[in-house]
């Protein structure tokens, strides 16, 4: 027996153990995301490419970074285009300026953000827990935004907390749908802050590294790719620390 190793205990089995528990919360956590993009994919499609080539069409203009960042508060508050899609365009316009144009989206999608969570705390629900005519509005005319799906989030934030928000910020899930539950179901905060600018920033930083370094010929890789990717390293970032929860 290993000297200092209580008797009940099997070190061998332990890492077994940890990887069955840190399997089982990892399907947990795909199955809700899974969901949920399956949800927000069905809805509307036709209508957002239209608003698709309107996005694009801001690229040229001598308005394009203000257009950028607006389009980057409206995507954390209502819009269903994400601000990718001019950040993108735009860095392929002028490469050297590709890290700018990240910081404009990530302030922008932070400051909408802010706006979305206080949203939920005080303009979504009645004192007595319905929702206001405000909220039916999101529920009725926003793609993606269901009834159905702001219960799914409830029981996502009670197992997952922070990760809920940085999981939003930096995957294609709804952004929007996830900073206003934030303030409907009032978590933290500061925690709600460094969330959004942690996942927030690394998205939109990633993917203008990526232009900056590799040219035009990554963007059919990133529209491919990059948001499988994105959630691919969620779910491993997660585990690490479900694992670390577990051998502490």
């Amino acid at each position: 027996m290993t000297k200092g190793c209580p008797a009940h205990i099997n070190i061998f089995r332990l890492p077994k153990r940890v990887a069955r528990m840190v399997f089982l919360r990892m399907l947990q956590f795909v199955k809700y995301y899974q969901l949920l993009l399956r949800k927000f994919n069905d809805d509307h499609v036709k209508s957002i490419r239209k608003l698709y080539d309107w996005v694009l069409g801001w690229a040229e203009s001598p308005n394009s970074r203000w257009a950028l960042f607006l389009l980057a508060f409206a995507e954390s508050v209502f819009f269903p285009v994400p601000p990718d899609v001019l950040l993108i365009a735009m860095v392929l316009g002028m490469t050297q300026k590709a890290f700018m144009f990240a910081t404009i989206t990530t302030l922008g999608s932070v400051s909408g953000a802010v706006v979305g969570y206080f949203i939920g705390r005080f303009a979504w629900e009645t004192p007595s827990g319905e929702f206001t005519a405000f909220a039916m509005l999101f529920f009725n005319y926003i793609p993606g935004f269901t009834v159905e799906l702001f219960n799914e989030i409830k029981q996502m934030f009670i197992e997952w907390d922070f990760w809920v928000i940085f999981t939003a910020g930096f995957t294609p899930i709804p952004y929007k749908v996830f900073t206003i539950s934030g303030g409907v179901f009032q978590i933290n905060f500061a925690m709600f802050m460094i969330a959004s600018i942690v996942s927030r920033s690394a998205r939109f930083f990633l993917v203008a590294w990526l232009i900056w370094k590799f040219g035009p010929g990554i963007k059919s890789f990133i529209d491919k790719y990059f948001n499988l990717l994105a959630l691919a390293f969620t779910v491993l970032l997660i585990g690490g620390f479900v694992v670390i929860k577990y051998l502490i």
